[in-house]
C-alpha cells in the first residue's frame, strides 16, 4: 500500500500528459482545401499549426498567409454578455521589416490592426448562440505578406474555418472576399495594384444562403446599381469559400460542446413580467412627448418596480434572470410597436427624417466649423489646415500592403461622456471611437481634391448623442470643409437606417416579417436587428457600414435599405445646401499660406546656413515651416499672414547680396581676409558679403600646412581669381595660387560704394566701371 502511494503522483502527472495528447492529437490530423476566386486560388489548412488551440486555421492567398486561432473557456463568465475578444496583429517581420522603435519590436497596436479587429469581430459575433457568456479568444497573427494581397479579408476566413473546426457553439461558418470596380468590371480580392485603380473598396462578409453578415466600404462617388451588383457577386463567391470550410468539418468529423448553460430568461419568469409590466412600457413607447432622457427615467422606474414584484415571487432567482426577463418584455413591446403598428416611439413615419438644423462659421479664428444637429444628436465639426509634414506617417505594415505612406487627410471623431449624460473617464481613444471616426473620414474622403497646399484635420465632438453621431460627423465635416473654403467636388450626407424583423418559426434563418426604420434612435439601434449606415453624394455612395444582429440578412433586404438610404440622403443633402450650397470662393483670412521661394544654387549655402542653422532660425523667430520641394524651390507654410510677411523680410535680408551679378569668370578681384583657419583663409570681396573659404591648396604653390606659413594676417588684402560657382552647393570657387606668376593682370576691386574699379598691376588708379 505504501508503494501505491508514491506511485501516486507519477500517475497523475502521466494522466495529465495523456489529456494533452489527447488535446494535441485532436486537432493533429491535417486537412486542406482550395478555393477559386476568379483566376486565383484561396487556400484553408488546418492541424499543423497551434494544435492546443480549439481551433486553429491558416488562410493563404498569393504568398499572403495568416494564422487564426479560436480558444474558448468552459466555465461561464460572470459578464451579462457575450466576451468575445478579436485581436489582430501584425507582424513586421511578415513584411521583412524591422520595427523602427527603439526597442525594435511590436510597441502597442496601430489604428489598422484596431479597425481590422472590428471587421472580424462583427462578422463573426452575430452567429454565436443567445446568451453564450462564456469568455472566447480569437488571435489573428499575420505570418506573412507579400505586399500584393490584403490579410485582412484571409484573418475573417480564417476566424470563420478556427471556429468552424473547434468545438465552440458557432452557427457558422461564414466566408469574406473584397470587391472593386475598375472601368465598371467587377473584381473579386483585387490585388494591392488593382486596388489603386479602384473606385470601390467594398468587404462583405456572409453566410450560407446567399445571407449578409457584415459590411464595410470606401467608395468614389460609385452609383447605387454598380454598388449592388457589386455585393451580389461578392455573395456569389463567398458561397465557394462557404462549401470549403464545410468540407473540412466533414472530414475532421468536428462535434460542438454542449455548455454548461445558455444564459437565458426562464420562460415562465417573462410571462409574469408581461402580465405586470407590458401595458406600462406600451404607454411609455406611444407617449410622443418623450426625449431620450426622459423616456429612459420612465422605463427604469417600471423596471425598479417590476423587479421587486420578480424577486418577491421568484425568491430564488439569479439576478440575471431578472433583469433579462424585463429586458425581453420591453424589447417585445417596442419590436411589436414598429412590426404591428408601424409606430415609432417619438411619432415619426417608418421613412421620416428627425429634424435637422445646420448652422457655419460657428467661430471666427477657426479655419472652419459647423454645428449639424438632427434631432437629440448634436456634433461640432472644425477644419484645420496644418503643412504637409503635419500628415499621418503610416506603420510599415500598411504602407507595405497600400503603398500609402502619408496621409494628408484625416478626421478625428471624439464622444465625451456628457453627451448621453454620463461620467466616464476622459482621454486616450476606444475601440468604438476610432471605428466611427474611419467610417466619416471614409465618406470624406474621396470629395477631398488630390492637389491641396495643406494637410487637413477635421474634428468631430459629438455634444449630444441620440443615435447615428458618425453620419452627423459626416454630414457636419462637409458643412465645415465648405465653410474652411476647401474646394470639395461636392457636399457629403450620411444616414443610419435600422431594422425591426420576424423570424419564421418553421426556419428560423428565415425573415417572415421586417420593417426598414429610417434615420434611428439610439433606442431604435438598441433593440433593433442592423445599424446600416450609409453616407454619400447626389450622385452616388462614399462610404457605407452595417452592423448586423442576428445571423444573416437576405440580399433583398439588403438591396432596399441602400435604396431607403439614397432617398434620405438626397433629402439631408437639400437640407444642407440651404445653409452653404457650395465651398467658400477664398479661405479665411487669418488662415494659413503656403508659398515657394526659388532659392539659386549660388544662395543656398546662405540660405540654409550652416547646418541648417538659418532654417531653424527662422523658423524658430516667425513659426512658418520650411519644407524642399526641389533642387532650387522651398515650401513656406506659415499659420497666419502676418507669419509669412515676417518670414519672407527675415528670407530677403539673409538672402540679400546686391553685387552678385557683377562677378565675372576669370575675373581677378582684391578680398580682404577676415579669419585665419587651419585650413585656409576666410575672405571678402565686398563688405556685404559672407565671407567664403580660401583652402590652403589654393594659396600657394608650395604645399603649406597653415596659412601663417604666408604671413598671412586678418585685414590683409589679396588678389584672387573667380572660377564661377561649385554646382553642388553654391559656393565661390576662388584661388590665389594661380596668379603667382610673372603675367601682368586685371585687378578689380569692389569698395564700400558697391562700384567696380579696374586697374593693372599694382597700379589702383580707379576709373569708372
Amino acid at each position: 500500500m505504501r508503494h501505491f502511494f508514491k506511485l501516486r503522483p507519477l500517475l497523475a502527472r502521466c494522466n495529465v500528459r495523456c489529456c494533452h495528447q489527447s488535446v494535441w492529437s485532436k486537432h493533429g490530423t491535417v486537412g486542406k482545401v482550395a478555393v477559386d476566386l476568379g483566376e486565383r486560388k484561396l487556400e484553408i489548412s488546418t492541424g499543423k499549426l497551434a494544435r492546443f488551440a480549439d481551433g486553429s486555421a491558416v488562410v493563404q492567398l498569393g504568398d499572403t498567409s495568416v494564422m487564426v486561432t479560436a480558444v474558448s473557456k468552459t466555465k461561464p463568465s460572470p459578464s451579462q454578455f457575450m466576451p468575445l475578444v478579436v485581436d489582430y496583429r501584425q507582424k513586421a517581420a511578415a513584411a521583412g521589416r524591422i520595427p523602427t522603435n527603439y526597442l525594435r519590436r511590436e510597441l502597442g497596436i496601430t489604428d489598422n490592426e484596431i479597425l481590422t479587429s472590428r471587421l472580424i469581430d462583427r462578422s463573426i459575433r452575430p452567429l454565436f448562440p443567445i446568451g453564450y457568456f462564456y469568455d472566447t479568444q480569437v488571435l489573428c497573427n499575420l505570418l506573412a505578406v507579400d505586399g500584393v494581397n490584403n490579410p485582412d479579408v484571409l484573418a475573417i476566413n480564417g476566424a470563420s474555418a478556427a471556429l468552424a473546426l473547434s468545438d465552440i457553439p458557432w452557427n457558422g461558418p461564414i466566408g469574406a472576399v473584397r470587391v472593386g470596380l475598375i472601368d465598371g468590371e467587377v473584381i473579386v480580392n483585387p490585388t494591392r495594384k488593382e486596388m489603386s485603380e479602384s473606385t470601390l473598396d467594398l468587404v462583405v462578409a456572409g453566410a450560407a444562403h446567399s445571407q449578409v453578415v457584415m459590411m464595410e466600404a470606401s467608395a468614389e462617388n460609385v452609383l447605387q446599381q454598380d454598388f449592388c451588383h457589386a455585393i451580389k457577386i461578392g455573395v456569389k463567391h463567398i458561397q465557394q469559400i462557404i462549401l470549403g470550410i464545410q468540407q473540412l468539418v466533414r472530414e475532421h468529423k468536428v462535434v460542438k460542446r454542449t455548455p454548461q448553460k445558455l444564459f437565458t430568461a426562464p420562460p415562465e419568469m417573462v410571462d409574469y413580467v408581461r402580465k405586470l409590466a407590458s401595458e406600462k412600457i406600451y404607454d411609455v413607447f406611444t407617449d410622443h412627448t418623450h426625449d431620450k432622457i426622459s423616456r429612459d427615467e420612465a422605463i427604469n422606474k417600471i423596471r425598479l418596480e417590476t423587479e421587486e414584484q420578480i424577486k418577491e415571487k421568484y425568491q430564488q432567482a439569479e439576478s440575471f434572470e431578472v433583469i433579462e426577463s424585463f429586458n425581453v418584455i420591453s424589447k417585445e413591446v417596442f419590436r411589436n410597436l414598429v412590426l404591428n403598428e408601424y409606430k415609432r416611439c417619438d411619432g415619426r413615419s417608418l421613412t421620416s427624417l428627425r429634424d435637422i438644423s445646420c448652422e457655419v462659421d460657428i467661430y471666427k479664428p477657426l479655419h472652419g466649423s459647423a454645428l449639424f444637429q438632427r434631432g437629440q444628436t448634436q456634433v461640432l465639426c472644425t477644419v484645420t489646415f496644418d503643412s504637409i509634414e503635419s500628415s499621418v506617417k503610416t506603420d510599415l505594415i500598411t504602407t507595405a500592403l497600400s503603398g500609402v505612406k502619408d496621409r494628408n487627410f484625416m478626421l478625428h471623431y471624439e464622444f465625451p461622456p456628457y453627451a448621453t449624460n454620463e461620467i466616464g473617464k476622459m482621454g486616450g481613444m476606444n475601440r468604438r471611437e476610432l471605428g466611427h471616426g474611419a467610417l466619416a473620414e471614409k465618406a470624406l474622403r474621396s470629395i477631398i481634391p488630390k492637389e491641396f497646399p495643406f494637410t487637413i484635420r477635421v474634428t468631430s465632438e459629438v455634444l449630444e448623442s441620440n443615435g447615428s453621431s458618425s453620419m452627423a460627423s459626416a454630414c457636419g465635416g462637409s458643412l465645415a470643409l465648405m465653410d474652411a473654403g476647401v474646394p470639395i467636388s461636392s457636399a457629403v450626407a450620411g444616414v443610419a437606417i435600422g431594422l425591426i424583423s420576424k423570424p419564421d418559426l418553421e426556419k428560423p434563418s428565415e425573415i417572415q416579417d421586417y420593417r426598414l426604420l429610417t434615420d434611428i434612435l439610439g433606442i431604435e439601434d438598441y433593440n433593433g436587428d442592423m445599424d446600416f449606415k450609409m453616407a454619400g453624394t447626389n450622385k452616388g455612395i462614399t462610404a457605407l457600414q452595417a452592423d448586423i444582429k442576428i445571423p444573416g440578412l437576405p440580399l433583398k433586404i439588403v438591396m432596399e435599405a441602400i435604396q431607403q438610404a439614397t432617398v434620405a440622403r438626397k433629402e439631408i443633402l437639400n437640407i444642407m445646401n440651404r445653409t452653404i450650397a457650395k465651398p467658400r470662393a477664398s479661405r479665411k483670412e487669418n488662415g494659413p499660406v503656403v508659398e515657394n521661394v526659388r532659392v539659386p544654387l549660388s544662395k543656398r549655402a546662405r540660405f540654409v546656413g550652416p547646418g541648417g542653422y538659418n532654417l531653424r532660425w527662422i523658423q524658430a523667430q516667425t513659426g512658418v515651416t520650411i519644407s524642399q520641394v526641389d533642387e532650387e524651390t522651398f515650401s513656406v507654410f506659415a499659420p497666419t499672414p502676418g507669419a509669412m510677411s515676417e518670414a519672407q523680410e527675415f528670407i530677403t535680408e539673409i538672402c540679400k547680396d546686391d553685387q552678385e551679378h557683377h562677378l565675372e569668370f576669370g575675373a581677378i578681384y582684391t578680398a580682404t581676409i577676415t579669419e585665419i583657419r587651419d585650413i585656409g583663409v576666410m575672405v571678402k570681396l565686398y563688405p556685404n558679403m559672407t565671407p567664403v573659404l580660401l583652402h590652403n591648396s589654393q594659396l600657394d604653390h608650395k604645399r603649406i600646412k597653415h596659412p601663417s606659413a604666408l604671413g598671412f594676417e586678418v585685414g590683409q588684402q589679396i588678389q584672387v581669381k573667380f572660377f564661377g560657382r561649385d554646382p553642388t552647393d553654391g559656393r565661390m570657387r576662388l584661388s590665389r595660387k594661380v596668379l603667382l606668376s610673372p603675367a601682368a593682370s586685371v585687378v578689380k576691386t569692389l569698395n564700400d560704394k558697391q562700384s567696380i574699379t579696374m586697374g593693372t598691376g599694382n597700379n589702383h588708379t580707379p576709373s569708372a566701371s
